[in-house]
């Protein structure tokens, strides 16, 4: 068995813009399970980044350990990465988005590595509003140390042992909505055709950005009784609304009735049209989508889609006022601007 993929390939394969194919995009062969849903996760961010024209070395890849964190080597292989300490991706991320804010920051992480271990971190980099995107491939489980509950597992789901969680799952939408984060979205790995177009949105908002994805454990938690399984997801699922982006270099069209479908701009001139679904949710009220959320799970649904979004905010670089510059690019008389400029500031100190 090889894990090598073979370098030949269609002359004639599809391209975007940039003159690349999809196969530009991805990454090695992946050593997960058969049919695990991160998998399909790794495939809707090569779509999505394939179909928003962006170069794979302007990405940062970040992750801490898990599952989930072995699948940024599965995808844009030609972009810069780091695997971190368990739970300390977002740390990482914080530091060298700060170093070097021309990036697009992607941080994959899991149920374990956020909703435990990492359960701190996650929640300071959301109340930082670090400009970044922050995928959890969620399935309720320890994946690799053979399928204990994780945070997130509902209380009453059933694992493979048979064993009878006993615990309150933690909401991470609902938490992170809870703390400020400035969109939020859920989505599930078999569901290509709402995920990419949420990856596409997430990656063109500025501030964070929470895609918690259900990504069913094929190993061990894909069983009956549990709440993370492909079949149970797939009977539970109830949507927001069914999401289109709108690239902002393509021309905007749109014919709807009023009330049918919601467009919203993002921070960099792109589109969201929402074809509402659920009653009584508005994206941008924050009630409102934790009302959405609630409800969702007191019927024992899935809410998935965009739940909240909020375009009025400031990241973490327009906080701090700091350099447009990358410190990376900053050059000597930026750096030492000279003696007159030193007395300037210890002048405005005393």
């Amino acid at each position: 068995m090889t894990y090598l993929k073979p370098k030949f390939h269609h002359p004639d394969l599809p391209k975007n813009k940039l003159g690349y194919t999809r196969k530009y995009y991805e990454g090695s062969l992946s050593t997960l399970c058969a049919g695990c849903g991160h998998d399909s996760i790794s495939a809707a961010i090569v779509e999505a980044c394939f179909e928003l024209n962006i170069e794979p070395h302007k990405v940062a890849k970040m992750s801490g350990i898990g599952c989930s964190s072995k699948t940024p080597a599965y995808f844009l292989s030609n972009s810069h990465g780091f695997n971190s300490v368990h739970g300390r991706m977002p740390s990482v991320a914080t530091g060298a988005n700060l170093a070097n804010r021309d990036l697009l920051y992607l941080g994959v992480s899991g149920d374990g590595d956020s909703a435990s271990i990492g359960m701190g971190q996650f929640v300071h980099v959301i109340r930082r509003n670090l400009n970044m995107v922050y995928i959890v491939m969620n399935n309720g489980c320890y994946g690799l140390t053979k399928g204990q509950d994780s945070a997130t597992a509902d209380v009453g789901s059933k694992n493979k042992s048979g064993n009878i969680n006993q615990f309150e799952g933690i909401d991470l939408c609902g938490l992170a909505i809870e703390l400020g984060a400035t969109f939020v979205a859920q989505s599930f790995s078999g569901d290509k055709a709402q995920l990419v177009p949420l990856l596409q949105a997430a990656m063109s908002h500025e501030g964070f950005a929470l895609v918690n994805v259900l990504s069913p454990c094929v190993t061990f938690n894909n069983n009956t009784g549990s709440t993370k399984s492909y079949d149970y997801v797939r009977e539970h699922l109830e949507a927001t609304a069914s999401v289109d982006f709108v690239p902002y270099a393509e021309e905007i069209t749109t014919q709807y009735e009023e009330g049918e479908t919601k467009s919203i701009q993002l921070h960099d001139g792109s589109w969201l049209e929402l074809h509402k679904l659920a009653q009584g949710w508005n994206p941008e009220d924050k009630i409102s989508a934790i009302n959405a959320l609630q409800n969702a799970r007191k019927h024992h649904e899935i809410l998935t889609g965009l739940i909240y979004l909020d375009t009025d905010n400031k990241e973490l670089h327009d906080l701090m006022n700091t350099t447009d510059v990358p410190l990376n690019k900053l050059t000597q008389d930026v750096l030492c601007p000279g003696l007159e400029v030193l007395e300037s500031i210890n002048a405005d100190l005393r």
